[in-house]
């Protein structure tokens, strides 16, 4: 995008797992005439759709999403990859549209579109291949000894239950030899399209209640089946998330069915707090609502459109 255009609007809509995310942007994308992006990091993958609550044809109600099946397990993709697409796409959607929805709980990729990614150095797949074969040996604690040696700064910052994040520090480190925290500047991308920021949240209970009805749904739909059929690729990074980890464990014997049922849902809990944490690290940046507050979103965002 080569000119500023501030009269073109990305609607960001964020918050924790279950939330209702997905049934209040597709009534916002036909309320603005508009398409969805996903920003779920799990959603891009077309092997992962039971255990990602995925959102059916039926659910976007012929509203057109993407970044939904379109890419396979087998395929490195991040965050920095995906500013870079996201921001194509829209060059392309602004053409037609005043109005974008873009929509997710990772906020490593939502910020990524919003502010940009950190110019990150390659790493060395060897090594990449060699750390995630010894979290599957001997879990996150060792690789957590490194982070702590090598990059004192990000350790105190990472969060410490993200195998993903902390491999990925790990690498760095080892294959440039210098701290990952170095490689982050925290400076904002200026874009050239105005940026308006929602939130969506619940009480808590209401909230916990239906992570825990969504669980039940999910595994009523064979996640299972999925988690077992993905089995053999669970090294990959995509699967190294609440929903597949436990059911991949009690496949693996570490604990009975009950047990994995128990886990699955308390970890997708800690997941949606550690999402809403991640989001109020900038509370002035969003505007909160409950999803049902459909007017007063509606409302805001055409404010927003027109200051």
């Amino acid at each position: 995008m080569t000119r500023t255009n501030k009269k073109k609007h990305l609607v960001v809509v964020v918050g924790p797992t279950a939330v209702g995310k997905t049934d209040l942007c597709v009534q916002l994308a036909k309320h603005f005439d508009t398409d969805v992006i996903s920003a779920d990091s799990r959603q891009f993958f077309q092997e992962m759709t039971v255990g990602t609550a995925k959102p059916s044809l039926a659910e976007q109600q012929g509203v057109k999403h993407y970044f939904i099946d379109s890419h396979h397990i087998t395929e490195d993709y991040n965050a920095g990859g995906y500013e870079q697409d996201v921001l194509a796409l829209l060059e392309k959607l602004f053409e037609d549209k005043d109005v974008v929805v873009l929509t997710g709980g990772s906020g490593l990729y939502v910020r990524a579109v919003c502010e940009g990614m950190d110019e990150m150095p390659e790493a060395d797949p060897k090594v990449r291949e060699e750390l995630t074969r010894q979290y599957e040996a001997q879990g996150l604690q060792p690789l957590l000894d490194k982070l702590q040696e090598r990059d004192p700064i990000y350790f105190a910052q990472v969060d410490k239950a993200n195998p993903q994040r902390i491999i990925r520090a790990v690498e760095v480190c080892l294959s440039s030899g210098i701290p990952y925290s170095s490689f982050r500047r925290s400076e904002k991308q200026e874009r050239p399209f105005n940026i308006i920021k929602v939130g969506l949240n619940r009480d808590r209970a209401e909230l916990y209640e239906r992570i825990d009805q969504r669980m039940d749904l999910m595994l009523e739909q064979g996640l299972l089946e999925e988690a077992s059929a993905l089995y053999p690729y669970r090294a990959h990074n995509a699967l190294q998330t609440v929903g597949y980890k436990e059911v991949f464990d009690y496949l693996e014997g570490k604990y009975d069915w009950e047990e994995a049922v128990r886990l699955l849902k308390r970890n997708s809990r800690r997941y949606a707090k550690r999402q809403l944490t991640w989001f109020n690290k900038s509370p002035q940046e969003y505007t909160w609502f409950h999803p049902q507050q459909w007017q007063e979103i509606v409302t805001f965002i055409q404010e927003q459109t027109q200051a």
